[in-house]
């Protein structure tokens, strides 16, 4: 009888910042036996939190400027909340892609 290995394979993926890669993370993650796997250096099309980031800054912040914080602060949480009431409109823009178009990533970086 075959019996699958007890021990699990984990790949952890990062985002390259030091933090992520530093000597006792590596270490650690030796030990543990996981995988670390960097993103590309300039990924936001995999990590679909830059989207909502994105799209905050077009909604509150691009053309704004407010007297305190109370007022950014006040329209992060209506912005929050207006997107809270359509989670599918949420999911569709944050869709996050599975790979890279490689004629729209020659256009990202100069060479």
């Amino acid at each position: 009888m075959c019996r699958a290995s007890s021990k699990e394979n984990i790949t952890l993926i990062g985002d390259g910042a030091l933090y992520h890669r530093g000597s006792l993370v590596r270490e650690a993650a030796e030990r543990l036996k996981i995988k670390l796997e960097p993103l590309p250096a300039y990924s936001p099309d995999f990590m679909p939190v830059e989207h909502l980031w994105q799209w905050l800054r077009e909604e509150v912040t691009y053309h704004a400027c407010y007297n305190d914080e109370c007022k950014l602060i006040t329209q992060v949480a209506t912005f929050q909340q207006e997107i809270n009431l359509t989670p599918t409109v949420v999911a569709d823009r944050l869709l996050t892609k599975s790979k890279l178009d490689a004629k729209e990533e020659k256009l990202r970086f100069s060479t």
